[in-house]
């Protein structure tokens, strides 16, 4: 599994452990709902900056995003 995978995994996650929707993670990252989706399908490769972004929004360190988990798969 590639960290872009790894990363959407991830995220769905944590944004759905925090109730959010991907509009309202969207909102509070500054980024367009569509992108957070093709993050999410692992469509596209988030910059380091966006990482920055989504992280920030979620509150987590944006290492955590990237990080494989039992709870990745």
């Amino acid at each position: 599994m590639d960290l872009k995978e790894i990363m959407a995994i991830n995220l769905r996650r944590m944004r759905h452990d925090r109730g959010m929707t991907q509009e309202e993670l969207a909102d509070h990252a500054g980024l367009s709902a569509r992108y957070i989706g093709a993050i999410e399908r692992a469509d596209v490769s988030a910059s380091v900056t966006v990482l920055g972004q989504i992280a920030e929004a979620l509150g987590v360190e944006p290492g955590e995003l990237l990080k494989w988990s039992a709870g990745s798969r």
